[in-house]
């Protein structure tokens, strides 16, 4: 069985995006192992120097790699990240699995991205859509994509 980690820079504070949230996590304990890790952003001024943010990029960098469980596959969300279907991500998860990687640890980051340090470590870069998305939402999308996956694998109807 699967064990798949989503760390994720800020909480989850909408009551109606946590009840989505849960759903999913809900689905998702009959096809895999899942666990949602929430981290502090990095504080910073209202209008941040492109050094401030680089700095504050490296702290939570630092602290995602932290989180990120021993032998999992890093599979960073991205805007410049490969965008593929939901067929083709199941794919992608089933040969993670047949490879022997069986922790995956899904990192969304902050508004301002992500490290280099993450993306670089990243088995995976992994964008849904050139669109920007709010990042609470973007957490139900992408549990929902990752409960369409497995589902997938699994030969049930809920793909349609």
């Amino acid at each position: 069985m699967l064990n798949i980690t989503l760390i994720c820079i800020g909480k989850c504070k909408e009551p109606y995006l946590q009840a989505a949230c849960g759903e999913y996590q809900k689905r998702l304990k009959t096809l895999c192992k899942c666990s949602v890790v929430e981290l502090a952003p990095e504080r910073l001024p209202e209008a941040p120097s492109d050094a401030q943010i680089a700095a504050a990029l490296e702290k939570e960098g630092r602290r995602i790699l932290e989180k990120v469980p021993a032998g999992a596959a890093l599979i960073s969300m991205c805007i410049e990240g490969k965008q593929l279907s939901s067929e083709a991500l199941a794919k992608q998860l089933s040969a993670f699995a047949v490879s022997g990687t069986g922790n995956l640890a899904f990192v969304i980051g902050g508004s301002f991205g992500l490290a280099d340090a993450v993306k670089q470590k990243s088995a995976l870069r992994l964008s849904v859509s050139p669109m920007t998305f709010p990042h609470q939402l973007f957490r139900v999308m992408l549990l929902e994509q990752i409960y369409r996956a497995l589902q997938i694998n699994a030969g049930a109807k809920y793909h349609k």
